[in-house]
This record gives structure tokens, sequence and C-alpha cells, in this order.
């Protein structure tokens, strides 16, 4: 059984689907490297977010990778592919997640890759080239260092219980807002960290931290990967209804809602996210650009 046939998954395949991802992003990073904290050509697109020539090199290479390793999986990825229709089993890309960050010289920019099934992410990995890490999940989530623009040894890695004296919020350097606020309000809050990009989803995953929250828009490629990586490592990312992400809504132009990703799934009954109601754009306007990144 193959990722390219009409079957389901076992979740070996999805573990070992999960590893090649890891070696994809991980080679990816490399580019990334090669350009950051240098002077990177980069323009800015009709909703105001950048995107630099590292995005456009790092997306080539994931392309023509996924290619030679998945040829019967369509991909749809930020910067080139953003508004190809989804299959019941395709790729989600996002080669430079935190672009911003990333051209002020920051080293918490990711590499997102998600494979969707039906619905919802079913292997991911998630690289920071410029922390030294990777996260993939298949059935398994795990983390490896990056040696030499490849992932190292792997070990599993799990969230934690809500913290007695307190929880850790990640929020973003960027995308604050008063929505957010309000939700985390309501928490018993000990610290605030913030950081760039879809590494918090990872950092939930690990234990690191216990609460994000984003209630500003993000696309359905900026969170695939961390949403599968934070799901297998026992933790939960969930909308206003209380549900799991959905991906592949086409109509929606790959738009998400808000989200929260919790380390603890018991913390659940105390989210309080906005509820804004569908958000059917209609496709005769033509393609929404790709939104702000997490």
């Amino acid at each position: 059984m193959g990722a390219g046939d009409g079957a389901a998954l076992s979740g070996t395949e999805r573990d070992r689907i999960a590893g090649v991802l890891a070696g994809i992003a991980c080679a990816a990073g490399v580019v990334l490297v090669r350009h950051h904290r240098s002077d990177c050509p980069h323009v800015l697109k009709t909703d105001g977010s950048p995107s630099s020539q590292a995005d456009i090199e790092a997306e080539r290479l994931i392309l023509a990778a996924l290619a030679e390793a998945f040829p019967a999986i369509p991909v749809v990825a930020e910067e080139t592919c953003h508004d190809v229709p989804p299959a019941d089993r395709f790729f989600l890309v996002d080669p430079l997640d935190g672009t911003r960050d990333f051209l002020a010289g920051t080293p918490d920019y990711s590499v997102n890759i998600a494979l969707i099934e039906g619905n919802r992410p079913v292997a991911a990995a998630l690289a920071a080239p410029g922390l030294g890490r990777v996260w993939f999940a298949g059935v398994r989530a795990c983390e490896a260092p990056i040696e030499a623009g490849r992932p190292g040894a792997g070990r599993p890695i799990q969230v934690r219980p809500a913290p007695e004296a307190g929880l850790v919020a990640l929020g973003s350097r960027r995308h604050g807002d008063p929505e957010t606020e309000a939700c985390l309000a309501a928490l018993p809050i000990a610290s605030r960290t913030s950081a760039g990009s879809a590494l918090k989803f990872c950092l939930v995953a690990t234990g690191e931290a216990d609460i994000y929250v984003r209630c500003g828009p993000t696309m359905e490629w900026d969170t695939a990967a961390g949403d599968h990586i934070v799901t297998a490592a026992g933790g939960c990312v969930l909308t206003p209804t209380g549900r799991p992400m959905i991906y592949g809504r086409y109509a929606l132009s790959y738009r998400n809602d808000p989200f929260v990703a919790l380390g603890d799934p018991a913390l659940s009954p105390r989210i309080a996210l906005p509820d804004r109601g569908p958000l059917i754009r209609p496709r005769e306007a033509g393609p929404v650009s790709p939104g702000p990144h997490p």
C-alpha cells in the first residue's frame, strides 16, 4: 500500500512519510539559511505580507522533492500554487513561515509540510533551521536535531499536563489582537513568550509551553503541519466550535478560523474563541491573496 493509491494509509506508512517530509524540510532549510541575515530580495503581496527569494527557492526545492517521492499526490503551496484545488490526499506547503521575522534576522522561522487525507493531516514535518530543530509526526510525534542539513536521530515527544503553577502562553511577535487577549484573560497564565512562525505549535508539542491562541487571519499551509504534530504528541488544536481544524477548504481560499493549540486537552472547556460564522468568499471574485503568517 503506497501513498499514491486510494486506500487509507497505515500507521507504518504515515510514520515513513513523516520521515521523508522531515528530510525535505531540512533540505529546504539549507536554502533558507543561505539567505538568512543577508539582503534577501523580496516584494510585498497585495495583502502587504512579504514574499522573498528565499521563499521561492525553498518552495521550488520542496515541490521537486515531493514530485520525486510522491508523484501521484498534488500539492497546494503558498508561493506558486496556492489556488490549486485539493484532492482526497494532497500536500500543504509553506516553504518559509515567518518571512517578516526571517527578513529581520530572527531565527524562529520554519518550513511546514503536511500530508492531508480527507480533511485532516496524517503526516507532517516542521523544520526550524535557524534553531537547528525539526519535528515530524505520522502516528508518533518526534523531534530531531538538524545535522548537516538532515534530520539526526529522533526522539519521541509528548505534551505536558497543565502546570499547577500556571500556563506558559505563546504569542505571535507581530500579530496580537484584543480577541486573543480576552481568551487568555480567562485562563491561569503564569508567563508569556513571543515567537515567530508555526514553531509555536512545536513548543506546545514538546511541553515547553501550554497554549497558543491565534484569532487573527492564517492560512491552512501555516497551520497543518503544526496542528498534526501537536495532536500526535497528545494535545489538540481546536476551532470556535470546539472541534479540530479541517483542511482543504478551497471555497474559503484555504483561510482558517481562529484556533487554539493546547498541550492539555482538559483545558478545552475553558476556551472561548470568537465565532465569526461562515467565512465563505465567492470564487467569482478571484483567489484571496495568501494571508499573514502565524
